[in-house]
């Protein structure tokens, strides 16, 4: 239920005093992981929406700020879909990335494996403090952006909408619902995150087209004459890409 998530209010006894206090779900973290995100229910789901947003839970008339750093992360299993849930436009609009997992490579997944049976697990040690990480996402809003660069991210997105000046022809019949404006604030943010992970002193053209279809395809709703053609987001993004070169 949404309350177990959020959190409740449950009747206490204070020194003699019967009086309601509200105990905190685990939606109050720094890295909050939602495991198959797909299976809970609806109003479980929406209960998500503002602690992402807004970064505060309302209960009982009350609002309860989160703790910062906050992070959401979650999973779906693509293969059995029975007893899930789809997820709202809106909640997925929250989500910065999706990404795709596949298999692990051999040698990767021989370690995981022999890391995972052994007698001695490892220590977990903690690498940085929530006060680095609050710094990091500082020092990202600060790495430079060209105005045509900023100017290409925005295009981009603005070209998945069909009915709006920038959409070629091929779009509107392709797409039913494009990305909004928070897709040009995560690619934007994404990318100068990457120029900075990759020692750059400017955001780049790449850092945008690298993080498109991250950034895009949980954003983006195809046609059902799209579907009856075999085309994907993927492929929608690809050629996106292709037409719409940087320049």
């Amino acid at each position: 239920m949404p309350a177990d998530i959020t959190g409740t209010e449950i009747l206490s006894d204070q020194s003699g005093k019967r009086e309601f206090q509200f105990v905190q779900g685990p939606i109050f973290a720094n890295v909050v992981l939602a495991d198959e995100i797909n299976r809970t229910p609806p109003k479980t789901q929406s209960a998500l929406l503002e602690a992402m947003q807004e970064r505060q839970v309302t209960a009982a008339g009350k609002r309860f700020a989160l703790p910062s750093p906050f992070f959401v992360l979650a999973t779906q299993n693509p293969i059995e879909m029975e007893g899930t849930y789809p997820l709202p436009e809106a909640q997925l609009d929250r989500f910065m990335f999706n990404v795709l997992i596949d298999y692990l490579p051999f040698e990767d997944e021989l370690k995981v494996v022999l890391d995972t049976t052994s007698k001695s697990p490892e220590t977990i040690e903690p690498l940085f403090s929530g006060e680095d990480i609050l710094g990091f996402q500082r020092l990202v809003r600060k790495m430079p952006i060209a105005d045509e660069v900023a100017r290409y991210a925005v295009q981009l997105v603005a070209s998945t909408r069909p009915g709006q000046p920038q959409a070629p022809k091929w779009v509107e019949e392709s797409i039913t619902w494009g990305a909004g404006l928070r897709a040009a604030q995560m690619l934007v943010l994404g990318a100068k995150a990457r120029a900075l992970l990759r020692g750059n002193t400017h955001v780049q053209f790449d850092d945008i087209t690298a993080l498109a279809a991250p950034v895009l395809r949980h954003r983006l709703l195809l046609s059902y004459k799209a579907e009856a053609e075999g085309w994907t987001v993927e492929k929608f993004i690809d050629r996106l890409l292709t037409e719409l070169p940087p320049k």
